[in-house]
């Protein structure tokens, strides 16, 4: 098996189809090889390496057809010049079977190509256990299309639809999916304009599921201000036995929603990571934060960046922190509008904290005497420069401290899809910057 590549393949379905090549898909694919560890095929429409044509619906249907067994390729016809080689048929049932992962982000799909990838959720010798569908074209109909196929698809372990505009037809249709599935476990649903009833019918659907490890519900659409989502999150939180990691970055959160949350987070055994950046927490909603990290015996990961917690929420944090039996190991509070007092408090408790060992504090007031303690931190190993993302430096004997190129891990405790269990993420890069 090893070596075979599917470039002749692709161009042979293309032509069986009348359906112009694409470079991009056939430069890919000439890479592409099965090995005994299954294979994923990598299509983003963001390369690198400069411009690409992105895919679209047509593109998609070649490549599902391709991704297919023999029968579907060829309609059950005998093959024809027009048709698949006859040579080329085995492959296709091997690289149907070893394919394990289809990365298409940043491409022209839309709700009818997603219904030409639903062919392969529902093929019975289908091994994809990796679908990633983020910055497309997407609404309602194809979330529908994909949740419908879902409901008893038992191989796909990760979704990623983040910058889809499923809205909450397709939150609805994704709930009413999470209260049926046990084997998905990564869903990402960042930037999808999810309303208020969308959030919650997700977060309903999650207090029974206990096969989800990873959700990301940030940056919804939520005008209240009564936060009502909260609550439902809170309950969910209570009773869910099987989430790791809940992103709910710029949900527009407040005080009082991270009170609600806190309730929840209390009754919780098993979260351990927390993504709440770019929300409205302020000292008073830290305050519960800080009692909950006294409490809890799971939560690693805090992610508070952005938000407007100042000097006495830091002082509130380095509390919990500092608390004998607080097992948090990462904390990132940069862009908080801190001073020199929350930083000095911050960084009093890493030195009393036996766990925490990532500080992440970029974007607060770095006067001297802050910056003089994190660099006198960072010589002497206690807080390693991977582990911040800050850089030590002198001008004319003053200590100062300048961005660093490391941040906060996102994507930690998702689906590892080639092993089939969770892990953590191993790839690290700036913080809000990194690949997805």
């Amino acid at each position: 098996m090893a070596g075979v590549t599917m470039s002749e393949l692709y161009s042979a379905v293309c032509a069986d189809h009348e359906i112009e090549i694409n470079p991009h898909v056939v430069e890919a694919l000439e890479k592409t090889t099965v090995t005994g560890s299954g294979v994923t095929i990598k299509l983003p429409g963001n390369s690198r390496r400069g411009r690409v044509q992105r895919l679209d619906d047509d593109d998609v249907l070649a490549l599902s057809k391709c991704l297919r067994n023999n029968k579907s390729v060829t309609g059950g016809r005998t093959p024809s010049r027009r048709t698949v080689p006859s040579h080329l048929l085995n492959h296709l049932n091997v690289f149907f079977c070893a394919s394990t992962g289809l990365d298409v982000r940043y491409n022209n799909i839309t709700d009818k190509g997603v219904g030409h990838l639903v062919d392969l959720l529902q093929n019975g010798s289908s091994s994809l256990r990796s679908l990633d569908l983020v910055f497309n074209d997407i609404r309602g109909d194809g979330a529908e299309v994909l949740a419908k196929s879902l409901q008893c698809n038992s191989t796909v372990l990760s979704l990623r639809l983040s910058c889809n505009k499923i809205e909450r037809r397709g939150a609805m249709h994704l709930a009413s999916m999470l209260q049926v599935n046990s084997t998905l476990r990564e869903l990402e649903l960042a930037d999808c304009d999810l309303d208020t009833r969308g959030v919650i019918a997700l977060a309903v659907a999650l207090r029974s599921n206990e096969t989800l490890l990873s959700a990301d519900l940030s940056r919804a659409l939520l005008f209240s201000l009564q936060e009502e989502w909260t609550v439902h999150v809170s309950e969910m939180l209570a009773a869910n036995g099987g989430l790791l990691e809940l992103h709910l970055g710029a949900m527009g959160m407040s005080d009082a929603g991270m009170e609600r949350l806190s309730a929840g987070l209390r009754l919780n055994a098993r979260l351990r990571y927390l993504d709440l950046r770019c929300n409205r927490v302020t000292c008073d909603g830290v305050r519960h934060l800080a009692q909950l990290l006294k409490q809890s015996r799971t939560l690693e990961v805090l992610d508070l960046s952005s938000n407007r917690i100042e000097d006495e929420g830091a002082a509130h944090l380095s509390e919990g922190v500092a608390w004998p039996g607080c097992v948090l190991k990462e904390l990132s509070v940069s862009s908080n509008h801190m001073g020199p007092p929350g930083l000095l408090s911050l960084a009093q408790a890493l030195r009393a904290s036996s766990t925490l060992s990532h500080l992440y504090i970029w974007g607060n007031r770095l006067e001297e005497p802050a910056c003089q303690v994190f660099g006198e931190m960072m010589a002497s190993g206690r807080l390693p420069p991977d582990r911040t993302d800050v850089s030590a430096y002198q001008v004319d004997g003053r200590a100062c401290l300048a961005e660093g190129s490391h941040g906060l891990r996102r994507r930690r405790f998702g689906a590892d899809v080639e092993a089939g269990r969770s892990v953590p993420c191993a790839a690290a890069g700036p913080q809000g910057r990194n690949t997805k």
